[in-house]
């Protein structure tokens, strides 16, 4: 995100992402479905992009990359 120009949004989102992780680092399952979790995340993605390109279509495919990578 630093290197795009958005990394003053970073500690907003990670806030908002707070909990999805244990405390090792891994995914928290038990709290949260990873597919609920991809789509949190192309959602603040796609927030930010409309507040710095007026334009959400920059986080276009995400989940769909991130599922398909790492969804099992």
């Amino acid at each position: 995100m630093g290197r795009l120009g958005w990394g003053k949004h970073f500690g907003g989102l990670a806030a908002r992402l707070d909990g999805a992780f244990g405390s090792d680092g891994a995914f928290a399952h038990d709290r949260l479905r990873f597919v609920d979790f991809v789509d949190d995340v192309e959602e603040l993605l796609e927030e930010v992009a409309r507040r710095e390109h007026g334009d959400e279509e920059a986080a276009d495919g995400f989940e769909e990359f991130v599922l398909r990578h790492y969804g099992g």
